[in-house]
């Protein structure tokens, strides 16, 4: 996975139940839960065959649930088959000691949905929006400035305790998004004074990929498969590295162009276009495996609280397609 708070959870994660414990139950044993007849003793959960009495004079003590055989003294025979006894006390009960295989994988709570992954994703987005327009509206005074640098390490550090926290805390999770939008609104307000109309490009370049991604996922023609996540671990991994690497030659004058290595133009196009457009296409992968493991989830009963998980995962990925979005815009119109 490439989401750490959807790859390290045990809800969405690679260790998590691909199917509902109940069904896994039935799977490995589901005789486990019956009761052995009368005359029977449970072993293991399977009713085991009936052991021989100990002998007695002039023949053998009879087994349990067995009757004496007509003219041969001394012996036993059984009344009814050893089968056909566990089939007659199934057919009294049948259905008691049945697992229900629909049952969700994690108890009696209540199953998170679609819907509810969808009502918070849209919470924490609302709260981006509010963050990001009252830095925008003071980005002209010191405190606008202030509050994007704020927004800035407040949104690093509460994105890296959500992301590796075993459980989901809203409070967190929309913090998070507050210090998202302070930062975000500052940086869009910064561009849109260079670049006007940039910020909207960027807004409908982000709904329209998130869109086309969806329907592209629901239409199942794109697969998550172990190859395709080794795949993007490399390349996210590359990705980090590189952008790491062109920070610290910004910040240290190593190059003078305020977008780095992106700056530098090959055979006539600026790198950070060609970086740009393939971070574009690592975001939607990664959003494609935020929809299998939020699917996964979903499938296997999580719980209705794991919704605010998903909804941070799906949040961080549509924060970084945007930026790239204005990126690539930005680098467009300063060429």
């Amino acid at each position: 996975m490439t989401n750490p708070v959807l790859s390290n959870s045990r809800i969405f994660g690679d260790k998590a139940p691909s199917q509902p414990v109940a069904a896994q139950a039935t799977n490995q044993g589901q005789w486990a839960q019956y009761q052995a007849p009368a005359g029977y003793q449970q072993q293991g959960g399977f009713p085991a065959q009936p052991s021989y009495g100990a002998p007695v004079q002039g023949g053998y003590q009879g087994q349990p649930g067995y009757g004496a055989q007509q003219g041969v003294p001394g012996y036993a025979q059984p009344a009814m088959d050893a089968h056909a006894a566990y089939a007659a006390q199934q057919a009294a009960q049948p259905y008691a000691a049945q697992p229900y295989l629909g049952a969700p994988a994690y108890g009696a709570q209540a199953a998170m949905t679609y819907e509810d992954v969808t009502m918070r994703t849209g919470m924490a987005l609302g709260v981006v929006v509010v963050g990001a327009a009252i830095s925008w509206s003071l980005l002209g005074t010191g405190i606008g400035y202030t509050l994007m640098i704020v927004g800035l390490f407040a949104g690093i550090a509460l994105g890296l305790v959500n992301a590796f926290k075993r459980e989901p805390s809203p409070a967190l999770i929309l913090s998070y998004a507050a210090a998202e939008g302070l930062f975000l609104g500052g940086l869009s307000a910064f561009f849109e004074a260079t670049y006007p109309g940039v910020v909207m490009q960027a807004v409908l370049a982000t709904v329209i990929t998130f869109s086309a991604t969806l329907l592209l996922y629901r239409s199942g023609k794109v697969r998550v498969t172990p190859k395709f996540q080794r795949f993007m671990l490399i390349a996210l991994i590359s990705y980090a590295a590189f952008s790491l690497v062109n920070m610290l030659l910004v910040f240290t004058g190593a190059i003078q162009s305020p977008w780095g290595v992106r700056g530098i133009e090959v055979m006539g196009v600026p790198l950070g276009i060609l970086v740009g457009a393939a971070a574009v296409l690592l975001a939607v992968f990664s959003l494609i495996m935020d929809f299998e493991a939020i699917g996964k989830g979903v499938a296997t009963g999580a719980p209705r609280k794991y919704a605010w998980s998903a909804a941070f995962g799906l949040l961080v990925t549509l924060i970084w397609l945007y930026v790239e979005f204005l990126r690539i815009l930005a680098i467009l119109r300063d060429n």
